[in-house]
This record gives structure tokens, C-alpha cells and sequence, in this order.
């Protein structure tokens, strides 16, 4: 045997990623070109030369394992050939991978390992491509610690020797192009690590497309085909101002919303046309979908993910779901996606212990484990983590034309002791509890998705009194540009949930939400996590009979929309669903032939309708001058009276004939609450001009009784004199209501009342909320 044969003799049985580098078309230094060939289980290999006319030389068995080799001497050059593989009899012509050159270039190795690359899902995972004509998928995969590594699939046979990836450079990046791999073609990773005899397949985590559970094999996909027809909304969201938008989000899991006639799920398409045109005829600006990643067990509702960068395959497939967002945005829908870069599923094929090691967790379970979950928790502070994650929200809003992501678990993130008890946790450098490694990366992501994606939106999902999570990040803030108000959904439902005789011990449970509520963006959310473990549905939150429930929740969510923030809403709960979410189950859409049910759900519509077509409800979410009480001291009635401002009317009248029905903001920049008369004279200079320029705001008053108790001759202290009417009472009798409703136009009087000079009458309605306006006509 040659000293050649030795060394690869020797390689080969040591499984040596070196072994990868002297495959294929090598230039020999004494003139000539060598090939080497990896075929195993081959009883003759030839090669077939494209440059010469038919030209084909026989390969010489360097070992009986599969090495063949065949040496041209009359040639310096490397040239395009093709194997002829003989095995049992049947011969195949088939392409060569290894006369492929390397095609990751240094500097891709260099920023994903250092955390600064973004797009590496460009880089790694399977890509369909031409290579000097030649089509196939290039390959390529980061497993730091494995000696071995191929690719396995159809077209290989699964087998694990057949396709072995170089190896490229200290960094742990293997690549290789297979020629004539089609789309659509199944693979997985062979890998054989360093350490002990770990060997194990593991699911591309940067594949594009995944089987259906059970299965676990990654697809080849080409995410390019897709024409996408969103070009206006995709514009008109760069130039929109989100925080001063009205959102309202519909959460849905996509997987028990509706289901078939079979019971079997919706596809992508079928989803697109009910589910879309369902939401656009309620009013909601947007949907938010629980996570549509790839996972294993649908009863973890997606939040266990295996496939960060695969659109589950359990709808359909990546360019089923193109369809649906841009199904989406035709209809002036945003689409939002649960992101869930807190942890990730143990499963074997997917990120834990990729290589043998923990690469993409930390070693240490007190770091990488959520013990309470079972899951992996990310290393944050390792590079290649941090590209694969950045990466991977670059990819949902770039590939997929998703408008936002909400971040699941961000405490979990934040706080090094979550859920862990005394001795389960290790310090910060400092001895603090706080991750700075993934605070590092919350700012890094938001600061990523605002740069790159004006318009998008990111949420928090953030439980804990963490300051400034919406604040910028050159102020030492997150970044986000919501943060979910876990603090007033539970002290509402708290609320909601106390008999009505004792809501008045309570009050503050309704009103405290006010005291911090421009600390952060807020958004209210009722999400799914209130529907299930016993919770309870909504509408059965509240004590009382059928019909005070049902007043109840529409009560719960006039008060809603009537609060500063952005709007989110869990299915179901927008006609009443009777029973607890269950994630393999549809909603029961039969409950809409009952009037309680579509009475909620015209209740929800109209809500919707209302708050989009009214400004004052929604552009002065975060600014304090959009809301002011008018009176929440009512506390032995439980009664809120609120008021909702807008912008200013740009049309505004001069000083001494500024117009009934424009507030004056109490306690801004000196000015003082009142009423603006036909004339100021008589005022000061400064306050004329204070309320030059804080005058004529238009506004909305929202009433809210949270009692069954019918409240004849209730009086309410207005910002300024004139005719004011109804727009919207929750108990009229087309939402399921008793028909207690104000009619006509109620003319102030002078009266001294909620700190105002101007005071109507109402009839407030049981268990109901109502909103007027002041008339214009």
C-alpha cells in the first residue's frame, strides 16, 4: 500500500474530517491532477471527463472501504467530470460533490462566529443553487465538537458514509454542495462527535421546511418562488407611526380555531380565506398567531420549538404560508408571530446537545435548563447563538413579510433565578440576578428590527416590573415597542371575578393601572394563558346568572378598549366561548346560533368600529393628555367615568371664539383644568396662550358601571357646554342587552360637578359601559 493509501487508510478508520479535504480534483505538486473518490459499497468507479469527448478512465480501488482514485498526468488543470458509479451490476453517471469548491466565504465564518451576522440563514441550512452550472443544494451546518459529519437523506439512501461535509477552518462550520438534490428531498445531519461515542441525527436548524410530527426529517425548500403581491401595505407600514395607530390583535392558534369537516386542521390557504375574511368583517387590525414553528407535541402549543426557521408543516407548506400573510396585508391585515427565543425543546433532533456537546445551551443546567418547562435555555452570550437568533427574526420579517414579533417568557430571559429556587442559579459577574448576556441581545434584536423594519413592531411579553422595557436603548432601555400589561389583565380579571356588592372594597383594582400606565407602552391583553388550567373562559370570569355574565364581558371589554393601550384579544372570547381553550379542539362557532353569543360577537364588531373610526380612543395611548378621569371616586356605586382626548383640531378657532366641544387638559405645561367659554378674556396672558395651544381637542366619555344596579339621573361633570349623545351603550338589546340606553341629545346645564362647570344627566346601564360624544350637528 502507498504512503497515500496509508494516510487515508488511517484518516478513514479514525473518521477524520481531514479525510474530507484530499476528496475530490487535486493539482499534485510533481504535475498532474489526482482525483480521489469516497464511494462506499461501490464495485467499480470510472471518470467521465466533460472537456474531451467521451474520454472515461477507470478509478483504481486505493481501499476496499470505498476510496478509488485516478491520476491524469497529462494535465495541470482541473477540469468538469462525472463519476459512472458500478454497484451489484447497475451502473449510475452522477456528479462528483467534492469537485466542488467551498462556497462560505471567510467572511461569513468570521461574523456568524462572532455574532455579528444576521442573515446567516443565507449562509447555513440547505439552499437549492447552481454551482458552475450544476444545480443541487449546498449544505452546510455549525457543529463545533463533531469529528464526522454528512449529510443523509433520499438521495443518498440515508446512508451516513456516503455524503461527509468539509470541515472549514477552527470555527465548527461544516459545507458541502451535493449535485442534482431536488427540492422537496428529505435530509437530516449525521453527526459523530469528538466526545465519548455520541452519534446521533439531528433536523437542520436552519432547515426552511420540516415533515409532519411524527416524523423529524428536514425538506429542502426554496423560499424564492413566491411572488408576493403586498408591495402597498409593505410601503404604507415604513411610513406608519405604530404607537399612535389603533391595534387591535386577534390571537389565534392556528390549530384549533377552526377545524375542518373531518375534524383535521385547515390548510394555509383555507385558513387565509376564513380566517382572514373572519377577522377584517370583526374589525381587528391584526392577527397574532401563538407560535407556527416547527415543534413536536401539539400540546405545547408551539412554544417547544425544534425548527426555529420551518413554518410548521402541519398547515401546509412555506409558500402556503406566503400566501396566507400576503393574503393578509390585500385585506389591510398585520400579522404578528409569537417568537420564542427564551427556550427551546429537549427533542433529539433538534437543538439540545447538537454535537455532544451543549452549543447552542449552556452546560451548567443552573444556566441551560428551564427546569419548570423542560426545556434548553439559550446561551446568549456565545456568537453563534446570537446569529442564529438575530438571524432568525431577520428571517420572519424579511422572508415572510411579518409585520412584528412578540417575545415570549421575556422575564425568563431577564432574570438568572426565574422559577428556580435558592441554589439552582449562578450569579452575574457582578453577583447580581440579572442576565446581562440577554439583555445584550433584547437590545440587540430591537435595535436590529427597528433599523432594518421601520413600521414592524416588537412586543414583550414581560411579567415583572423591569424598568423601561420599552424605552430606547440609548437610554438604557429594551428597546421593545410594546410591553404586554400583565399587571392590569390581572387585577381587571381579579375585579371582574368579585361578586358586584364587593367590587366596592376593591376599586383600586380597577384604577390602579392609571398610576403607572405611561412608564411603558402598554398594550391589554386578554391572551389565551387566561382561558385554560381552570381558569375559566371570559365570560364565565364573572359571578352571577347567564346574563349578568354575558353583560359582564361585554362590559370588560368596552372598559378595554376604553383604556389606554393597544388591544389584544384571544379567539373566542369576542362571542363568548363557553369552555376553556382546548388546543386540539375548535371553537364552538355553533354557540352563534344562541342571541347571547351573537349578540357578544356584534358587541366586539361595533367595539372595533368604534374605537378605529374614533382617534381620541387610541393616537394619545402614551401621551397623559389622552386620558383623564372624570371622576373614579365613585366607590361605593363602582362607577368609572373616564375621558379619552385626541390631537388637537388643526382648524382652530382664535382666543375669544373657541367652540363648544373641545377640552381643555388639565395640569399641562401650567394650564389649569376648566371650561373654554365663548371668551377668556379676562384670563391671563399665559393661560390665553396655554389654552391657544391646548384647546380643541377633540374627545370621547366612556361610563362604566360595574354593578347590576340600574344608576336613573346619574350626573356627570363635562369639559364644556354644549349637546351630547350616545355613540355606543353595551346593554342595548342587539348585543344581548335589557335595552337601558340614553336616546337623544342631553344639552348641559350649569352644575358644579367632577371638579367641571358643565354636568348631564344619564341613565348608566346595568353591568354596562357607555360612550358619548358631543354633537356636532
Amino acid at each position: 500500500m502507498s504512503d497515500v493509501g496509508i494516510e487515508i487508510k488511517t484518516l478513514l478508520h479514525a473518521r477524520d474530517s481531514n479525510l474530507i479535504d484530499m476528496l475530490g480534483p487535486h493539482v499534485l505538486p510533481a504535475g498532474g491532477v489526482r482525483i480521489l473518490a469516497y464511494v462506499p459499497g461501490a464495485d467499480a468507479v470510472s471518470v467521465i471527463r466533460f472537456d474531451q469527448e467521451a474520454e472515461e478512465r477507470p478509478m483504481e480501488s486505493v481501499l476496499p472501504d470505498g476510496i478509488f482514485q485516478c491520476l491524469f498526468a497529462d494535465t495541470t488543470d482541473v477540469f468538469p467530470y462525472k463519476l459512472r458509479i458500478t454497484r451489484a451490476g447497475s451502473a449510475q453517471v452522477t456528479y462528483d460533490p467534492y469537485a466542488y469548491p467551498p462556497l462560505i466565504s471567510a467572511l461569513d465564518l468570521l461574523t456568524i462566529a462572532e455574532g455579528n451576522n444576521v442573515q446567516a440563514f443565507e449562509v447555513l441550512g440547505a439552499h437549492p443553487r447552481k454551482v458552475a452550472g450544476t444545480p443541487g443544494v449546498h449544505f452546510a451546518v455549525w457543529a463545533p465538537h463533531a469529528r464526522w459529519l454528512s449529510v443523509i437523506g433520499d438521495f443518498n439512501d440515508w446512508d451516513t458514509n456516503r455524503y461527509p461535509l468539509r470541515r472549514r477552518g477552527d470555527g465548527g462550520i461544516w459545507e458541502l454542495f451535493v449535485p442534482e438534490v431536488e427540492i422537496g428531498a428529505r435530509y437530516k445531519f449525521h453527526i459523530e462527535s469528538k466526545f465519548t461515542d455520541y452519534v446521533v441525527d439531528k433536523a437542520d436548524p436552519y432547515g426552511f421546511s420540516a415533515e409532519l410530527r411524527p416524523q423529524t426529517a428536514s425538506i429542502v425548500a426554496d423560499l424564492k418562488t413566491y411572488e408576493w403581491g403586498d408591495e402597498t401595505w409593505m410601503t404604507r407600514r415604513k411610513q406608519s407611526a405604530s404607537l399612535e395607530s389603533a391595534i387591535s390583535i386577534y390571537e389565534v392558534h392556528l390549530g384549533s380555531w377552526r377545524r375542518s369537516e373531518d375534524g383535521g386542521f385547515l390548510n394555509y390557504h383555507e385558513l387565509a380565506h376564513q380566517l382572514v375574511d373572519y377577522v377584517k368583517s370583526m374589525g381587528f387590525s391584526h392577527i397574532e398567531l401563538m407560535p407556527i414553528t416547527e415543534h413536536p407535541f401539539d400540546v405545547s402549543w408551539g412554544y417547544q420549538t425544534t425548527g426555529y426557521y420551518a413554518v410548521t408543516s402541519r398547515f401546509g407548506t412555506p409558500q402556503d404560508f406566503m400566501y396566507f400573510v400576503d393574503y393578509c396585508h390585500l385585506h389591510d391585515i398585520g400579522v404578528f408571530l409569537d417568537w420564542v427565543p427564551s427556550h427551546f425543546a429537549k427533542e433529539e433532533q433538534g437543538l439540545g446537545f447538537f454535537d455532544g456537546a451543549h452549543i447552542y445551551e449552556h452546560a451548567d443546567p443552573r444556566q441551560g435548563e428551564h427546569f419548570d418547562w423542560g426545556t434548553f435555555v439559550f446561551n446568549y452570550g456565545r456568537g453563534e447563538v446570537q446569529s442564529f437568533l438575530l438571524s432568525n427574526a431577520v428571517f420572519w420579517l424579511q422572508q415572510y413579510h411579518i409585520d412584528g414579533l412578540r417575545v415570549d417568557a421575556v422575564a425568563s430571559m431577564l432574570y438568572l433565578d426565574h422559577q428556580r429556587p435558592p441554589g439552582a442559579w449562578v450569579r452575574n459577574k457582578y453577583g447580581g440576578r440579572e442576565n446581562l448576556e440577554a439583555i445584550e441581545f433584547l437590545r440587540r434584536f430591537n435595535g436590529l428590527v427597528q433599523e432594518r423594519f421601520p413600521g414592524a413592531i416588537t412586543m414583550a411579553e414581560e411579567s415583572t416590573s423591569w424598568p423601561r422595557v420599552t424605552g430606547p436603548v440609548y437610554l438604557g432601555g429594551l428597546g421593545f415597542t410594546l410591553k404586554w400589561n400583565m399587571g392590569w389583565m390581572h387585577d381587571t380579571l381579579e375585579y371582574i371575578k368579585a361578586d358586584p356588592i364587593h367590587r366596592r372594597f376593591i376599586h383600586n383594582s380597577i384604577t390602579f393601572s392609571m398610576l403607572y400606565n405611561y412608564s411603558e407602552n402598554f398594550l391589554l391583553p386578554l391572551s389565551h394563558d387566561e382561558v385554560v388550567h381552570g381558569k375559566s373562559p371570559l365570560v364565565y370570569k364573572a359571578p352571577g346568572d347567564e346574563w349578568q355574565k354575558f353583560a359582564t364581558l361585554r362590559l370588560l371589554l368596552g372598559y378595554m378598549w376604553a383604556h389606554p393601550g393597544k388591544k389584544l384579544l384571544f379567539m373566542g372570547g369576542e362571542f363568548g366561548q363557553t369552555s376553556e381553550w382546548n388546543y386540539a379542539t375548535s371553537l364552538r362557532w355553533d354557540l352563534l346560533q344562541y342571541p347571547a353569543h351573537s349578540g357578544m360577537q356584534l358587541w366586539a364588531r361595533e367595539l372595533n368600529s368604534v374605537y378605529k373610526s374614533r382617534p381620541e380612543l387610541y393616537t394619545l395611548d402614551y401621551d397623559p393628555i389622552g386620558f383623564e378621569w372624570i371622576d373614579n371616586k365613585d366607590v361605593n356605586n363602582s362607577i368609572l367615568i373616564m375621558m379619552r382626548r385626541g390631537e388637537p383640531d388643526q382648524s382652530l378657532p382664535a382666543i375669544g371664539s373657541i367652540e363648544p366641544g373641545y377640552a381643555v387638559p388639565g395640569a399641562r405645561d401650567g394650564a389649569t383644568s376648566g371650561v373654554v367659554r365663548d371668551n377668556v378674556a379676562g384670563a391671563p396672558a399665559s393661560q390665553q396662550l396655554q389654552q391657544r395651544a391646548d384647546a380643541a381637542r377633540p374627545f370621547v366619555i366612556i361610563a362604566c358601571n360595574f354593578t347590576p344596579v340600574v344608576r336613573d339621573g346619574y350626573t356627570v361633570g363635562v369639559p364644556v357646554a354644549g349637546r351630547y349623545r350616545e355613540i355606543l351603550n353595551s346593554d342595548a338589546r342587539q348585543y344581548g342587552g335589557s335595552g337601558v340606553i340614553n336616546e337623544g341629545f342631553f344639552v348641559s346645564q350649569p352644575a358644579r360637578i367632577h371638579d367641571r362647570e358643565q354636568a348631564i344627566v344619564l341613565t348608566l346601564p346595568p353591568l354596562g359601559v357607555s360612550f358619548l360624544e358631543l354633537a356636532k350637528d
